[in-house]
């Protein structure tokens, strides 16, 4: 095997770990995003950068036991009830 197809088999196992760890990820519309966090008790919601250059604000949260995701290009803004981590960066395979 050649080291190209090596690097690209890696990076292949690595991304199907990472789906793996995160378990089910629902990827929503910013609205749809803010319809949940009304709609939650307390949520804890994990903000950071996402994308090319990090241009994208990105959010997760877990609600009635999924993992919600969104990204927009403007801040989202969070209910007075929501507690927020700050991340370096948010990334999500696939």
């Amino acid at each position: 095997m050649n080291a190209g197809a090596a690097g690209g088999a890696s990076a292949a196992a690595a991304i199907a770990n990472a789906v793996k760890a995160s378990g089910v990820l629902v990827r929503v519309k910013p609205e749809d995003f803010q319809a949940l966090l009304r709609r939650a008790r307390d949520p804890l919601v994990v903000c950071g950068r996402a994308g090319f250059l990090y241009r994208d604000y990105a959010y997760l949260m877990s609600y009635k036991g999924l993992a919600f995701y969104t990204k927009s290009s403007e801040p989202i803004s969070l209910p007075s009830t929501a507690e927020s981590v700050i991340a370096d960066r948010i990334w999500i395979p696939g």
